[in-house]
């Protein structure tokens, strides 16, 4: 399951080639985004497929030990919330497993795709709502990092490089991709990452903005599992609750 600002969506996952087994199911993120709202609409996914089994669950915000720390794109009532615990009682008992959704994108694409046997410093950053990161090093995580929230501008550099800021301000792909340039020059600068990976919706379509973007040492490319990669990434997550 990957809970975003605008979409809740889910499947089943073939772990074994890092695939969804089945078509996604999504339904719209309620306005506002509270716990019991989202719950539901987890719920409805879940039952989709009639599944019986540990719910991965991805959270646009900081988590630790299954508790919401943070709200950005969603409603204040997560802030301090046992979401493991609602969302497993919600779901008929079934065992859930809760994480911050890049942490769990930049998993699967560690484990199966764009970041897979890349050694040094790798971050992922998923591009939407608002801006997600996943940072690791040798393929161990830093979970929680929030690189979004880093500010540009005097501004969370999500409110002026994320695809939500594109689509708010109208912005051509030109215009957007110099902002992106800012934020990952400014990312560059703190981290000194050997390879950038972009996820999210937009990495569907790279070269409308990647062949625009100049001045980075690290690699950039697109998350090879796309838009995907969260809900891949909190399967993995589920699959420990199982072992």
């Amino acid at each position: 399951m990957d809970i975003g600002g605008s979409g809740i969506k889910g499947a089943p996952v073939d772990l074994d080639r890092g695939e969804l087994a089945q078509e996604r199911h999504k339904v719209l993120t309620p306005h506002p985004a509270t716990p019991e709202g989202v719950a539901g609409c987890v719920a409805e996914v879940v039952d989709a497929f009639s599944w019986k089994g540990p719910v991965g669950v991805t959270f646009p915000g900081v988590v630790t030990h299954g508790i919401t720390r943070s709200a950005a794109n969603v409603d204040q009532g997560w802030i301090g919330l046992d979401a493991a615990s609602l969302l497993s009682s919600r779901l008929g008992g079934r065992k859930v497993t809760v994480l911050n959704d890049a942490d769990a994108a930049g998993i699967a694409e560690i484990a199966y795709g764009a970041g897979r046997g890349v050694s040094g410093t790798v971050i992922l950053l998923t591009l939407g709502t608002g801006i997600g990161s996943a940072v690791f090093r040798d393929g161990l995580l830093v979970p929680n990092t929030e690189l979004g929230h880093l500010e540009l501008k005097g501004h969370d550099a999500e409110t002026r490089a994320s695809v939500k800021a594109k689509e708010d301000g109208d912005l051509s792909w030109q215009h957007w991709a110099r902002r992106l340039e800012k934020y990952l020059a400014h990312v560059e600068m703190l981290f000194s990452p050997d390879l950038f990976v972009l996820g999210g919706g937009v990495s569907r379509k790279p070269e409308k903005f990647l062949p625009l973007i100049e001045g980075i040492r690290a690699e950039i490319v697109p998350a090879k599992l796309q838009n995907d990669a969260g809900i891949v990434g909190a399967a993995m997550a589920a699959r420990d609750l199982a072992e």
